[in-house]
């Protein structure tokens, strides 16, 4: 099994940053896609972005201009860069992460709050 720890999430006001990142530990074979999805109160969990271990990252168009995915092969660590944000991005972010034997797995999730 692999487990995921999110960190990074909290209070920001609108516009401005935050850094969130995930760490995978357990059972790796080969991590080959990691990323991020968000569900806010009452809505369906959506995908904002994932990354393979090689190639372009796939990444939402409500926040491909804002966000940025990357991650640390070496390390089995995804960071997802928020810059310019906006109440509407207010969500639990959640990490996942599919594993070539093992399959995908999910993180606890970090709240991230944008409000003034």
């Amino acid at each position: 099994q692999v487990q995921l720890v999110e960190s990074g999430g909290g209070l920001v006001q609108p516009g401005g940053s935050l850094n969130i990142s995930c760490a995978a530990s357990g059972r790796i074979r080969s991590l080959y896609v990691m990323g991020w999805y968000r569900q806010a109160p009452g809505a369906e969990r959506e995908l904002v972005a994932d990354i393979g271990t090689v190639g372009v990252p796939n990444v939402a168009r409500s926040v491909k201009d804002r966000f940025t995915i990357t991650r640390d092969n070496a390390k089995n660590t995804v960071f997802l860069q928020m810059n310019n944000l906006r109440p509407e991005d207010t969500a639990v972010y959640y990490c996942s992460a599919d594993d070539i034997v093992s399959g995908r797995s999910w993180g606890r999730g970090t709240q991230v709050t944008v409000s003034s």
